[in-house]
């Protein structure tokens, strides 16, 4: 029988893979705190989603994650309107575009805040509190990104490679209280991220990518690749001799 999630958190909710998460776990009537920036596109999520289903109930809990300090009183008051939480999906994300020549600090700090610094802010407490309960679920979204220092895109690299030593790193400290935390790496999907980029293949809807998400997460996966045979293009991309892959311009 499936795990079935009935009260979750999803932070980075307003659109791509993300609001594809919030739109799947309300249509199977779980609970769900939606979590982002951009007010107005949770509150229309929130409306739509609210229209015609007598199940599910999804709160919109506007935040930037850039502003951690907020985050300890933000994740009390969300956890007391859901009623309960099993489910904690970190999916906020920023990839800004940098040529090949650019060295924009402003832009790759941005981009740490977001994918790295926003996460442990979140994810913290999240685990301290599943492990005192003794249960819950952990979701992390990297991306096949993290796996090699890339040349055409070195901090986001970084940051979601950290991301991924991260959560690895929770795993092992929370295993042992029955918490799962799953490390999920995406190729590409078709989210506003992508849009105008070349070369791109295997590409899947984010809706696509929540449906595999969500079944990784039911299963407690350690770590999955969306779709599953990026495994295998990232094996050989990490075992390409770094004398090689320094000439490669990605």
């Amino acid at each position: 029988m499936k795990k079935k999630f009935t009260h979750a958190i999803v932070v980075g909710a307003s659109s791509g893979i993300g609001e594809a998460l919030v739109r799947r776990l309300a249509a199977e009537g779980c609970r769900v705190a939606a979590v982002a920036r951009r007010g107005e596109k949770l509150d229309r999520l929130v409306e739509e989603l609210g229209v015609g289903n007598s199940e599910a109930k999804v709160f919109s809990f506007p935040h930037d994650v850039e502003n951690t300090e907020e985050i300890g009183g933000l994740f009390q008051d969300i956890t007391g309107s859901l009623g309960g939480l099993d489910l904690v999906i970190y999916a906020a994300g920023v990839m800004h575009r940098v040529d090949f020549s650019e060295y924009d600090t402003a832009k790759d700090l941005d981009m740490l805040r977001v994918n790295l610094e926003g996460a442990v802010a979140w994810l913290n407490p999240v685990a301290e509190r599943f492990a005192a309960l003794k249960s819950g679920t952990i979701v992390g979204i990297g991306s096949v990104a993290g796996d090699r220092g890339r040349s055409g895109g070195p901090v986001y690299n970084t940051s979601k490679a950290g991301f991924h030593t991260y959560l690895e790193a929770l795993r092992n400290r929370v295993a042992r209280f029955g918490v799962k935390v799953v490390t999920i790496k995406p190729g590409f999907v078709d989210t506003q991220m992508i849009r105008g980029l070349h070369g791109l293949f295997w590409v899947v809807s984010a809706d696509r990518a929540a449906e595999i998400i969500l079944r990784k997460a039911r299963c407690g996966a350690v770590v999955a690749y969306v779709p599953a045979r990026w495994r295998l293009v990232m094996w050989i991309i990490r075992n390409i001799p770094s004398v090689v892959f320094r000439r490669l311009k990605v």
